[in-house]
């Protein structure tokens, strides 16, 4: 019976022992457990990369492992190791630019915008008067940061009560002087993200669809056409923000207006117009107009003849009392003064004015400045429909980050359609110069505000930069069942996009922001987690084999010679 309970008691306490490893394991993985918990994520869009012709343009990386650093830190300071937090509100653009063109080293860059500028915040359509400021000084350093060739991670994130609480912390930091280190501790920002690649063979789509004219008895001549086109996609700063609510939302929102108003009129036999009628949602606008271009040269040349002029539509979304009428042809020609005067009398009648802006192209020079000149180039009557009073320059107010839902007025781009839609009725059915509102508030053909509105809230929430976008994408789908809806013989034609453009993935990511301690804490931390370990193993040696087992363990075991003897 003794030797049976010696051998319980030698199993049990070897039982122990082998837990003593795991027990300590347990503790170690707990406090590690609670350090990361400490761990904040936020979402964060990468400023966009491409080249065009092989020059480098935009942010040429993406990962990122470095302190966080504040405009609060000592000027002279080592910030190769540090991502530099800039909140818009606070931004200094003359210093970004210095920075940026002196080429001088930054482990990254984070900017943080208020949450009015967020796609997904749908407000009001008037703009308030206070975020004008912020709006220009945004749109200062989108060119700034767009047209440069940075060495180093860009990220844009948007101000939330984590990244508040974290400037504020290395705001105060950074300014007594305490730049985060791995010895002073901080705040710790993370990207794990693969290095960016190229996008191969990016495509641009351009959807069309007719609304056939009504021929007369023993007519066998072809109806002359109107084209109603605007541009669908954008370009901007950050490729997973750019939304383009006006630039050019207001336009594909007012080309599927105008088509629902007269997909009305020409589905009775009685009311149809002698014109056909083309609308064309083209892509590649923000690159040089590429895809009106392709979609143009895709025209059978007769029906491309046939076209009596074109329309564009291009940001109608932000104006009160004016829009323009962009021209390339002298405001003398015949057509020119024909579609301008019915715009004119149309906006007469509905209160607000329209102005003729001649602007000549130069046909040796590709570059193109309007959607009109693609169809002049081809010696096509056409105009561009604009609250722009100038042209965007190249891969520029596309769908800027400030270019959201709320920044968009809805009455404006219904004013628009009104005017669209009376003038192009007035012409196809001879009713020029006279006071007829075919398209009355009051009547069944009125513009429909809440179609108007739900098309505005998706187009504000669906970033629409081209390279991005597959030839399934749910949004061009989505466009085109609109237009089968309306039209007939919808088509998609798909092209690439020019090889002077390349264009890098990776525009979305994760930030991890860790607040880790200094190496003073973790030292000490280690210390206490050494004592107590020793203490709880020597309170189990103690509790289970007594006190001489465990001062065994620590005496120094005898030498070779004391064996010996």
């Amino acid at each position: 019976m003794a030797e049976e309970k010696n051998s319980r008691h030698r199993h049990r306490s070897m039982v122990l022992e082998s837990m003593y490893p795991v027990v300590a394991l347990m503790l170690v993985l707990f406090a590690c457990v609670e350090l990361c918990d400490a761990a904040t994520v936020v979402d964060v869009y990468r400023l966009i990369q491409y080249d065009i012709s092989g020059v480098p343009f935009g942010s040429r990386f993406s990962s990122l492992n470095h302190h966080a650093a504040s405009l609060s830190f000592q000027r002279g300071a080592d910030l190769s190791r540090s991502v530099l937090i800039l909140p818009l509100r606070d931004l200094d653009i003359a210093f970004v630019q210095d920075y940026i063109s002196q080429k001088q080293s930054l482990g990254g860059l984070l900017i943080l915008l208020p949450q009015m500028f967020r796609p997904g915040n749908i407000g009001g359509g008037n703009v308030i008067s206070e975020t004008q400021g912020l709006r220009i000084l945004l749109a200062q350093l989108e060119k700034l940061l767009v047209h440069s060739n940075i060495p180093f991670p860009v990220y844009f994130a948007f101000e939330n009560e984590g990244t508040d609480a974290m400037l504020a912390d290395v705001n105060k930091n950074d300014a007594l002087g305490q730049q985060a280190t791995a010895t002073t501790g901080g705040y710790k920002l993370v990207i794990s993200v693969s290095e960016p690649r190229k996008i191969a063979s990016p495509t641009i789509s351009n959807i069309q669809g007719w609304l056939p004219g009504a021929r007369a008895d023993g007519d066998s001549n072809q109806l002359p056409t109107i084209a109603v086109v605007a541009s669908y996609d954008t370009f901007g700063a950050a490729p997973a923000l750019s939304v383009g609510s006006d630039s050019n939302g207001s336009g594909v929102v007012a080309l599927l207006e105008v088509a629902r108003l007269f997909s009305t009129l020409y589905s009775n036999p009685k009311t149809r117009g002698r014109f056909n009628l083309l609308f064309a949602l083209t892509s590649g606008g923000p690159y040089n107009y590429e895809g009106t271009q392709k979609w143009l040269k895709s025209l059978d040349q007769r029906m491309r003849e046939s076209i009596d002029y074109a329309i564009c539509l291009n940001s109608v979304g932000s104006w009160d009392n004016e829009l323009l009428v962009h021209v390339s042809k002298p405001p003398e020609n015949a057509y020119i003064k024909q579609i301008f005067e019915g715009f004119s009398n149309v906006a007469e009648d509905l209160g607000f004015q329209v102005s003729l802006k001649h602007k000549k192209i130069n046909i040796s020079n590709s570059r193109v400045a309007w959607e009109h000149e693609q169809f002049s180039r081809l010696r096509v009557t056409a105009a561009t429909v604009s609250e722009l009073p100038t042209p965007p320059e190249l891969l520029e107010s596309a769908g800027s980050l400030s270019d959201t839902r709320q920044h968009v007025n809805d009455d404006a781009i219904i004013k628009g359609i009104k005017l669209v839609a009376e003038s192009l009725a007035r012409h196809i059915y001879g009713h020029q110069g006279k006071d007829i509102k075919i398209f009355a508030d009051d009547s069944s053909l009125a513009v429909n505000p809440f179609y108007v509105k739900s098309w505005l809230d998706i187009l504000s929430q669906t970033p629409r930069v081209a390279p991005f976008l597959s030839k399934n994408e749910p949004l061009i789908m989505a466009l085109k069942k609109e237009l089968e809806d309306y039209t007939s013989e919808v088509s998609i034609q798909h092209e690439s996009l020019d090889g002077i453009f390349t264009f890098y993935d990776s525009t979305k990511s994760s930030l991890n922001i860790y607040q880790v301690a200094s190496v003073t804490f973790d030292l000490l931390l280690l210390l206490v987690l050494g004592s107590y370990l020793i203490v709880l193993f020597s309170f189990l040696v103690i509790t289970t084999r007594g006190l001489d087992d465990l001062i065994s363990i620590f005496r120094r075991p005898p030498s070779r010679k004391m064996k010996m003897a």
